[in-house]
């Protein structure tokens, strides 16, 4: 499948375009797109909370659970989220296999979870 890049209006495919996927299923709010709300993820109702465990596992199942739901070219095998930069940044790395191609493909995003 290929498909145009957000930001430059090039043409992309591959693990590019699953990355580009996968970056705004997690960054689109639930319930924001008019004509399909189911689409996006829980991520936005995170911001601002707490660095503790429970919030990291909060972040992680709902960055699965929507990758799951929206994402078809992929199954997750793991998701890590590292810890916080100065800026407030976390990377969220997840390993899946790609069911379009027989190799297993990593996938590393740069998830904003910050107020800003």
């Amino acid at each position: 499948m290929s498909g145009m890049d957000r930001k430059t209006g090039k043409r992309i495919e591959g693990l590019a375009h699953i990355a580009q996927s996968i970056g705004i299923i997690l960054t689109t709010p639930l319930g924001s797109c008019p004509m399909r709300r189911t689409f996006g993820s829980l991520l936005y109702r995170l911001l601002d909370a707490p660095g503790n465990p429970k919030t990291r596992l909060l972040i992680c199942a709902a960055s699965a659970g929507a990758i799951a739901k929206w994402e078809p070219r992929v199954r997750i095998t793991r998701i890590v989220l590292s810890d916080a930069t100065a800026a407030g940044r976390l990377t969220l790395t997840i390993d899946a296999k790609r069911i379009d191609v027989p190799t297993p493909t990593d996938v590393s995003l740069q998830i904003p979870l910050t107020g800003a």
